[in-house]
């Protein structure tokens, strides 16, 4: 069974926006953190959102791949460096992340521009 991603990311915004609402502090300081963490340094966000993605990959988290798929492809990310990072998370989290690079690969192909 295929994953519509780009449907997942709408039913988890209604999520996310009722998770907002209730837990509003929280999810503020959840915000606030992950701009702290994005923001360019050493690393550029580019870089950071491809090892978002490996993690997400890595712990088996569909509803991460998608918005850190998203999330890279906005930043700049290629189909070789999509690639490459998932070779990262197979390596560091072998055969049940050989199953979940596969959805991020998935994802890519329906959430990124198609080129001509």
């Amino acid at each position: 069974m295929k994953t519509n991603w780009p449907e997942l990311m709408k039913e988890l915004g209604v999520s996310l926006k009722d998770l907002r609402g209730g837990a509003p502090d929280v999810m503020k300081g959840f915000s606030a953190m992950a701009q702290a963490a994005l923001a360019p340094k050493a690393l550029d966000t580019k870089t950071k959102e491809l090892i978002a993605l490996a993690i997400g990959v890595a712990i088996r988290c569909d509803d991460c791949i998608a918005f850190h798929v998203k999330a890279a492809i906005e930043q700049g990310a290629t189909k070789e460096e999509l690639m490459e990072t998932l070779g990262m998370a197979v390596y560091m989290g072998a055969g049940p992340s050989v199953m979940y690079a596969s959805h991020a690969v998935e994802a890519w192909g329906q959430i990124a521009p198609k080129k001509d």
